[in-house]
């Protein structure tokens, strides 16, 4: 019985990372960079960046509260980005850098689908 645990215990460790998520660091050309929503006057403006990663589109969404500038987040200018899970970084050419939460997330195929033809 204690052989066949620790076999067990050793397979579930083996098996761990698969289950971890895996965090994607990188550089990418930003796509656009635009506010998300109309705020109140109690909550503040939310920010949206979207930029292509290893053939993923990502939508990740500043939280409210943090202040941001457009001049700090160019369009078409490389960020640095972050992602584990939903959870993001992301850090302009100004070194500007701030926490987002991933919204979206799109797969970029090289060739755009078709309909079979019938």
């Amino acid at each position: 019985m204690r052989k066949f645990n620790l076999i067990l215990v050793l397979l579930l460790m083996g098996a761990m990372p698969a289950f971890g998520g895996t965090k994607l660091k990188g550089t990418a050309t930003l796509k656009d960079f635009q506010p998300a929503g109309t705020p109140d006057k109690k909550q503040k403006q939310q920010y949206d960046f979207i930029f292509d990663a290893s053939g993923t589109e990502y939508t990740c969404r500043s939280s409210a509260g943090t202040k941001l500038n457009a001049t700090q987040f160019p369009v078409n200018s490389e960020l640095t980005y972050e992602i584990d899970g939903n959870k993001g970084k992301v850090k302009g050419p100004s070194g500007k850098e701030t926490k987002c939460t991933v919204v979206r997330v799109e797969h970029i195929s090289g060739t755009p689908k078709t309909d079979a033809p019938r």
